[in-house]
């Protein structure tokens, strides 16, 4: 009869550990393109190095309209957010030409915390927002946006993008068409990880880039500035449920410990060893945070 004890005792043991150790696990996921799969391994990395907690990686579950939904749901508890998408593609609130970083992400906190119970952190340290970029041999000699408007009125130019820019409500391609008035021949719509070498081939013209992308400066593609002010600052800062934070509570300081430790070079570079020298998401991410003594080796 003791043994039986004995017996049913490390069964119950066991399964409440079980219990526990699921109850301890951290689900951080990522849109799908390559940034995106590098920022979760970066964020699940350090969590895992710096606590006793458990992560689950659910990458490239989808844009934005499918991660907010998600992370409201508690289907994933945190993921890499750029400030201005939550502004104007989440809370359909306008942004103000030269409004500051930190005017964008008091009002991003602000309306997460109300209508999704999540809350951002503290900035990741670059941002990663659109230029419009060409390839050079085109010889456009435009340096803004307003510079290529006046280009499209002449000739044949042809617009590419992912699928998702076109359905973007306050930052995607209505609104920018709203603002600057191109005169495009055709729009196509690209996955994002082939958009840069459709325009670097030829297929298409101009593309909305992102400024973190290393192919910008590997196809050497000419870049626009944004001198209308329409796109707002997109700081790149982990959002977590606020139910996470309480369920997790080392998390909210250890990932504020990553608050400015990556810039727009590193994640250049990163992004960079990823889609051109065909590097492992989770090894690029690992190589930096030894890099940078976040993690031991």
């Amino acid at each position: 009869m003791k043994k039986t004890f004995i017996i049913i005792g490390i069964v119950v043991t066991a399964l409440l550990g079980a219990c526990s150790n699921s109850d301890e696990t951290l689900v951080i996921s990522g849109k799908p393109w390559t940034e995106q799969y590098i920022l979760p391994q970066i964020l699940g990395q350090y969590i895992e190095g710096r606590t006793d907690y458990k992560v689950e990686y659910k990458e490239g579950l989808g844009e934005v309209a499918i991660m907010t939904p998600a992370l409201e749901k508690g289907d994933i508890d945190l993921y890499v957010e750029y400030t201005g998408t939550g502004l104007k593609d989440v809370l359909k609130e306008a942004s103000e030409v030269g409004e500051s970083s930190e005017s964008v992400l008091e009002r991003v906190k602000k309306g997460y915390e109300e209508q999704f119970q999540a809350t951002w952190l503290s900035p990741l340290g670059f941002e990663n927002t659109y230029t419009l970029a060409y390839a050079k041999d085109k010889d456009y000699d435009a340096e803004t946006y307003s510079d290529l408007v006046e280009v499209s009125r002449f000739g044949d130019m042809v617009f590419g993008a992912p699928h998702a820019f076109y359905e973007r409500q306050g930052d995607g391609f209505d609104d920018l068409i709203n603002s600057y008035p191109f005169t495009f021949t055709e729009t196509k719509s690209l996955d994002p990880n082939v958009m840069y070498e459709a325009v670097k081939n030829g297929d298409v013209d101009v593309i909305p880039a992102f400024t973190t992308d290393g192919r910008i400066e590997r196809f050497e593609l000419q870049t626009t500035q944004d001198d209308l002010g329409f796109f707002p600052k997109y700081d790149a800062a982990p959002v977590v449920r606020l139910e996470a934070l309480e369920k997790f509570p080392e998390l909210e300081k250890v990932l504020n410990e990553l608050a400015g430790k990556i810039s727009e070079e590193d994640m250049l570079k990163m992004n960079a060893k990823v889609d051109i020298d065909g590097e492992k998401a989770e090894d690029v991410a690992h190589d930096f945070l030894v890099e940078k003594d976040l993690i031991e080796k």
